[in-house]
């Protein structure tokens, strides 16, 4: 697709104008939990946070690690609403050096404090690569929206959570 190149900019350059995405994962019996969580983003559109590893969707990933991610902005009026919805899996990030780099971005763009920054060895950081996307703008108008399928570089969106390198 022609467009491909400029649609994933538009979407990319929304994702960081944002920082908190909601996060959709499945239970064991397939009961959806959501949850808002800070986020980094790559130039990939891979989506970075940190959880505990006892949180409830941290352990749903463990079981599943296929997940939905959506960011949108805050609007009060319909023609405000802009956001994305995406389709794709987790991992966790386990080569300690991009770790480091990975959190040390996130405390700086979120601008997270010393006592935050403490905390994060006690968190996993995850990797959510999108398989597939909508991004959806009424600005321009009412239900405008675009699909995009991404590489198939991206992880297998259907076991348990594997680890990343």
């Amino acid at each position: 697709m022609a467009n491909a190149p400029k649609r994933i900019k538009t979407v990319s350059a929304f994702l960081h104008q944002q920082s908190t995405l909601t996060l959709a994962t499945a239970g064991k019996q397939g009961e959806p939990w959501a949850t808002p969580l800070f986020y980094l983003v790559d130039d990939a559109l891979s989506l970075f946070w940190l959880s505990s590893p006892s949180s409830k969707h941290s352990r749903n990933l463990m079981e599943n690690s296929e997940a939905a991610v959506t960011v949108y902005s805050q609007a009060s009026h319909w023609r405000e609403i802009r956001g994305v919805q995406m389709r794709g899996s987790v991992t966790v990030v386990s080569d300690p050096v991009r770790r480091r780099k990975l959190i040390e971005e996130y405390c700086v763009r979120l601008r997270l404090d010393t006592l935050f920054r403490r905390m994060t060895g006690l968190h996993r950081l995850y990797e959510f690569r999108p398989v597939s996307l909508r991004y959806l703008d009424n600005s321009e108008r009412f239900g405008r929206n675009f699909d995009i399928v991404l590489p198939a570089s991206a992880a297998d969106a259907s076991g348990p959570l594997p680890e990343a390198d």
